[in-house]
């Protein structure tokens, strides 16, 4: 039958010599494409936080969570309070959204515990250069720490890497952070949630939005950079 006189007619040296042109017409001329594997680096395929540029370890760690307190206290310094309200607007909630992409989830999440934690024991980098319990905001600092951890979740899985998902992670983030805020504010309130979402809440929705879309432009861009290191 034909499969017999196939068997006689094989060479295998011939068949060798085929796979050898084959492999060698792949690398010279990509377009005769046989299935080879792509070249980019384990590393370069990972989704890299600013983070990861230094080797992990516990100093490395203490360092970013030193760090990222130390810049949401910064812009905590850029703060103004509207007339009978007591929440004030700072630049801290995007200090938090920025440290959490950066730095992930744990490192972010201590970031902002030690942020309150030193605030609460003296060190004056509250809004306005306060210290001390905040009675009325504790709540968002709360808040700060849940959104630190979503937000550098989300950026490990890769939420940072285009606009529109930064913005999403941006916006899940700051919605983390209302809701811890709020209900507290309204506890300290003496249960008035109608005087805490007008004054812990809608007046800063347009802000927070624009903290958002400026994360959203700035941190894909960074992203990229690190993926070509």
């Amino acid at each position: 039958m034909g499969s017999g006189r196939w068997c006689r007619d094989f060479n295998l040296d011939e068949f060798r010599g085929g796979l050898c042109l084959a492999a060698t017409a792949n690398v010279a001329h990509p377009r005769l494409n046989f299935g080879s594997m792509s070249q980019t680096s384990p590393a370069a395929q990972r989704r890299l936080l600013i983070a990861d540029l230094a080797p992990s370890g516990l100093a490395w760690d203490v360092a970013t969570a030193a760090l990222g307190a130390l810049l949401v206290g910064a812009l905590a310094q850029v703060s103004y309070y509207l007339p009978g309200m007591p929440v004030p607007f700072t630049g801290q909630t995007l200090g938090v959204l920025l440290v959490a992409a950066a730095v992930g989830a744990q490192r972010g999440a201590a970031a902002m515990a030690l942020y309150a934690g030193a605030g609460i024991a003296g060190v004056p980098w509250f809004a306005g250069g306060a210290a001390g319990f905040p009675k009325f905001t504790f709540g968002y600092l709360i808040g700060f720490a849940v959104a630190a951890a979503l937000v550098g979740t989300l950026a490990r899985r890769g939420w940072i890497r285009t606009p529109w998902a930064t913005f999403a992670a941006m916006l899940l983030g700051t919605i983390a952070i209302y809701a811890c805020g709020v209900p507290w504010l309204a506890m300290a309130l003496g249960g008035n949630w109608a005087t805490a979402i007008a004054s812990g809440l809608t007046p800063f929705l347009a802000s927070d939005a624009l903290k958002a879309a400026l994360a959203a432009l700035m941190l894909p861009a960074a992203t990229a950079l690190l993926r070509r290191r």
